[in-house]
């Protein structure tokens, strides 16, 4: 059996030893915001809310978002959608952006959406909403990217696109009141 002698080492403050591990906790919770279970967590929990069924993380739709979330991070001043062929959210934070954060800020909007007359309060937005719970979008794909002019984007891509006109994001079923 070794021993050692401990009085040689330097002895550390129960308070470092806290800040340290709480430094470490807080780290280890932000990356853990960004995987795709988190992102695909935060939107079945929004879509079970309104009765829409889950929706799964998709590597073909996370691709096309992480290419254009590279694209896009190259300057962030202007936050412009792809066009291509799926639905999408984008979102914008200084200095960071957690997947689960962007998420919950787009659920934010949903004080804002009016099922009855599917439109959004005046002077409000709600689309990005409508995309987390539209009910035929089924496939999600994400990303985040560091922004060259500073801060981080979320981009979420979903497939098939929603917010078609005419159209609501899900069906009320009996019982249920919408705001």
């Amino acid at each position: 059996m070794i021993c050692h002698d401990m009085s040689s080492h330097i002895s550390v403050p129960l308070h470092v030893v806290f800040l340290i591990t709480l430094t470490l906790a807080s780290i280890s919770l932000f990356a853990a915001q960004d995987s795709p279970q988190d992102y695909v967590a935060a939107h079945n929990t929004a879509r079970s809310q309104v009765g829409v069924g889950r929706i799964v993380w998709d590597k073909r739709v996370a691709g096309y978002a992480s290419d254009y979330a590279k694209k896009l991070a190259r300057d962030c001043t202007r936050l412009v959608h792809s066009g291509g062929p799926y639905g999408e959210n984008l979102a914008w934070a200084s200095p960071d952006l957690t997947g689960t954060r962007a998420v919950n800020m787009w659920v934010g909007e949903k004080p804002y959406y009016n099922y009855n007359s599917n439109s959004c309060a005046p002077g409000k937005v709600c689309g990005h909403y409508t995309q987390v719970v539209w009910r035929n979008s089924v496939r999600l794909g994400c990303a985040k990217a560091r922004c060259a002019t500073g801060g981080t984007l979320v981009t979420c891509n979903y497939d098939p696109p929603g917010n078609v006109a005419g159209q609501k994001p899900y069906g009320v079923t009996k019982g249920w009141m919408s705001g």
